[in-house]
């Protein structure tokens, strides 16, 4: 039997100091977390995600060669397509069903070309800012490394990261049984089969790393991932209009929604997202050994990218340095020696920001640029990802599906 813990050790007792990663809370003027927030931060590293892991464990009682078909089923066509549900089956997806009362589908229906005018900069900054810099939550990556992280690579890992996030943010994605809403649901079931996997193993200290992928863990996990290209994209001229920010704090809210993350942890406003994300780093981003054996091989991965021609070895090693100096504008020195990462110069944010600054102010002013560049950026995402893994498509949850045959 499992003790019955309320806090695990890894909560601080009192605010992290996070570095440059509060500097646009200071500038919004958000406070630190409330003895209650804090004390909510902690508990809530002792909570999963309780309707997603009631349907996993009657998908291993019935026997995952039974079950899987009829999750699938109503993943794509819904419940009513599966005819006398199960009783696990038919709540959790008369729940996801059912759109959450303040979901304005307009809004969502905007948000795709707020992500694509990101373009591939804003790609760079969710993988060399919020996913590189990631590894400084030592307790996140106790749960990376048990299911494999290290030994598949994390250019594989990004890759069918970006794989979700494109199928989210691309037009019509989140609609009902739309790329998006599917892909969700899945990874919030492997997520759970996850969750149960390591909960049962003999080397999960409960006591001292709280429940895997817990609601404190997630919350930063999709804030992060799907806000810090806005947030922190500034560093490379990124500038979206007040508009676009809030189409996509919609998206993230409504994504986190269906991913099974709880109504407090789900941002209202941009601001609001940026009040989640400081104050549950404050929690959680608190390097250990385990950040630099996670980070040392993502900083060296361009080495190994899928770049041809005979240029192909130097474009590797510019690729290497493009993206370091990336992480070294936004994180800065001190993130940089717990990732056990070279600091590199910021030449790449330098070179690339005023360029982003007009391109983006011009097709914002003129429609039909827009839509070119909209469409444009797609692409060359679409690149980047080929970039990575060598294919323009990556299984998404590959890495770790075998925890969920």
């Amino acid at each position: 039997m499992r003790p019955q813990i309320d806090v695990p050790r890894r909560h601080p007792a009192r605010p992290l100091d996070i570095g440059g990663a509060g500097g646009v809370a200071k500038a919004l003027r958000i406070k630190p977390p409330t003895p209650e927030q804090w004390e909510q931060l902690g508990r809530d590293l002792m909570v999963g995600d309780p309707l997603a892991d009631d349907l996993v464990e009657w998908m291993v009682a019935t026997g995952t060669a039974e079950a899987r078909p009829l999750v699938d089923r109503a993943t794509a066509h819904g419940i009513a397509s599966v005819e006398n549900a199960p009783k696990p089956l038919r709540r959790f997806f008369e729940v996801v069903e059912t759109d959450p009362p303040w979901l304005e589908r307009e809004r969502l229906r905007r948000a795709p070309d707020a992500f694509a005018l990101a373009g591939v900069d804003g790609l760079y900054i969710a993988r060399d800012v919020a996913f590189l810099g990631g590894y400084r939550a030592a307790g996140f990556n106790k749960t990376l490394i048990r299911t494999g992280a290290l030994e598949k690579g994390s250019a594989k890992r990004f890759a069918e990261t970006t794989q979700w996030a494109q199928r989210v943010t691309r037009p019509g994605g989140l609609e009902l049984y739309g790329d998006g809403y599917r892909a969700t649901i899945e990874v919030r079931i492997i997520h759970s089969f996850v969750r149960r996997h390591l909960m049962g193993r003999d080397d999960w200290d409960l006591a001292e790393w709280g429940l895997p992928i817990n609601q404190t863990d997630m919350a930063a996990t999709m804030v992060g991932a799907m806000l810090t290209p806005f947030i922190a994209g500034v560093a490379l001229g990124l500038l979206p209009s007040r508009r676009e920010l809030e189409d996509v704090t919609h998206v993230a809210r409504y994504t986190g929604w269906l991913m099974g993350v709880e109504e407090r942890w789900l941002p209202t406003s941009c601001r609001e997202a940026v009040r989640i994300l400081t104050h549950t780093l404050m929690s959680i981003l608190e390097p250990d050994e385990t950040t630099a054996v996670m980070a040392r091989p993502m900083g060296n991965d361009p080495l190994g990218w899928h770049f041809t021609g005979p240029l192909a070895g130097l474009r590797r090693r510019i690729a290497r340095s493009q993206h370091l100096s990336i992480t070294s504008a936004v994180l800065g020195p001190r993130a940089m020696a717990s990732l056990g990462l070279p600091m590199t110069a910021p030449w790449y944010p330098l070179l690339k920001a005023p360029v982003n600054l007009v391109v983006g102010r011009v097709v914002r002013l003129v429609p039909p640029l827009r839509q070119w560049y909209v469409e444009r950026s797609r692409r060359k995402v679409e690149e980047f990802v080929e970039l990575l893994s060598g294919s323009s498509e990556s299984q998404l949850g590959e890495s770790a599906r075998h925890i969920a045959a």
